[in-house]
């Protein structure tokens, strides 16, 4: 089979899924001598498009992890808006340092139905959403050659390919139902109505909380009101210069203590090939 270009795609809110999908991508486009082509699918705007792909394509897909799957609200862009016409597929999903548990299933599922051949797929740890107490600085130098390796091992299996791949095999299960996030008293924590708050003494209304935000909640003649739907992905807490945002809703804020006292531990990637 000849691939004559990588793509990369990815739901990114808070950037590290960007940063595992641009480096992947760059080490197959160099390993294969092919142009890469990147395309952001974190806004509304720019999951508006539909995307097709060909059979000399190798598409680089991400995601980050939410409660063990792919984020439900932007599922359906994944599901509707990629074609893969028989392009073949790397799969990557990024988690905090619990666990990926059925992403990776999932988003490999998505691509299968999507149309595309899955050959290669990995999850990698990056810094938690929630917190700078899990995974802080994640994904690093040695996450970055590990990712490397990858890279090579997956373009290396691309060049060896005279016929239509079998999907690559993960773990986990795709119809799995969501994580039920916990507090600290070991209770599920229920912070699905939870939105961003506004400190106004330090918010200069520069209006970026509201261009960035994922499902175009943020209204943006007031940031500090929030009528649609909230993900609880962070961007906007994490994009703001000023430090002006931020959650205090009671559930939430003790599911990410319980996620601090739990998952201190460093987690592995994991790769298939």
């Amino acid at each position: 089979m000849k691939i004559e270009k990588v793509w990369t795609l990815c739901f990114s809110a808070t950037g590290n899924t960007d940063r595992v999908v641009t480096l992947l991508g760059k080490e197959l486009a160099a390993a294969l001598g092919v142009p890469l082509e990147q395309i952001a699918f974190t806004r509304p705007v720019e999951r508006e498009q539909v995307y097709t792909f060909t059979e000399t394509d190798l598409v680089v897909v991400g995601s980050p992890t939410y409660a063990g799957k792919l984020p439900n609200k932007i599922l359906p862009d994944f599901r509707e808006k990629l074609w893969g016409n028989g392009a073949l597929a790397v799969a990557a999903v990024t988690f905090g340092n619990r666990a990926y548990d059925n992403s990776l299933a999932e988003l490999c599922a998505v691509l299968e139905g999507d149309g595309f051949h899955t050959v290669a797929a990995g999850a990698f740890v990056g810094r938690h959403a929630f917190t700078d107490e899990l995974a802080y600085g994640r994904p690093g130098w040695s996450d970055e050659f590990e990712m490397k390796s990858f890279a090579k091992r997956a373009s290396d299996k691309v060049k060896s390919f005279t016929d239509i791949p079998a999907p690559v095999q993960v773990p986990g299960d795709p119809e799995a139902p969501y994580y039920i996030p916990k507090g600290t008293d070991g209770q599920p924590a229920k912070f699905l109505k939870a939105k961003p708050r506004t400190d106004l003494r330090k918010c200069t209304n520069c209006g970026a909380c509201a261009r960035l935000c994922p499902m175009g909640a943020i209204d943006p003649a007031d940031v500090s009101n929030v009528p649609g739907t909230c993900i609880k992905c962070q961007r906007c807490v994490r994009k703001c210069t000023k430090g002006a945002k931020y959650f205090d809703d009671e559930a939430f804020l003790s599911h990410v203590k319980m996620l601090e006292m739990s998952f201190m531990d460093s987690k592995e990637n994991e790769v298939f090939l």
